[in-house]
């Protein structure tokens, strides 16, 4: 008999409404390959290479992928016309994704280039003590919310400036 196994998160999708624009946007805030798959319906973002080993190196495991999905027709779907409703959710909360901040990165340096391509800033500056990890955070031009985050390490310290929870 097999072990139990618990169901494996494979994919998500940030809904937009201008496809193409969403996939310049990812390649040019956070440097990610975006693929057409297929054009105007669907693109993947690979947004890095495996995960690393205490050691630096890569591991066997790969990165997690992620999609930008056209809301006019959300694929796949077993109807040509897609699953209703075709426009993008304004009214609450989106999906929020949380990305780990290369150490050749900056959080501040990607948050100046996501405004800069048409993000909202939400935040910057902020501690979160629960998870132990330092954070900014924007909503793209069609409401997804990213937070930016860095590890706060061994003993944390509040910068001046910066608020804390």
């Amino acid at each position: 008999m097999t072990e139990p196994y618990p169901n494996t998160l494979i994919f998500v999708d940030f809904p937009t409404d201008e496809p193409e624009k969403a996939a310049d946007f990812y390649r040019n805030v956070f440097g990610w390959e975006v693929e057409p798959r297929p054009a105007g319906s669907f693109y993947r973002i690979v947004p890095g290479q495996n995960f690393r080993l205490p050691d630096g190196t890569q591991g066997p495991t790969g990165n997690l992928h992620m999609g930008i999905t056209n809301v006019a027709n959300r694929r796949p779907h077993p109807s040509d016309d897609g699953l209703e409703p075709r426009h993008l959710s304004t009214d609450g909360h989106t999906v929020r994704i949380w990305i780990l901040v290369s150490p050749d990165d900056d959080m501040d340096a990607i948050s100046d280039r996501a405004i800069a391509n048409g993000a909202a800033e939400l935040w910057r500056h902020h501690y979160f003590g629960e998870f132990n990890g330092y954070n900014n955070a924007f909503k793209d031009p069609w409401g997804n919310t990213l937070v930016l985050w860095t590890y706060g390490g061994d003993d944390p310290q509040l910068p001046e400036g910066w608020t804390g929870e």
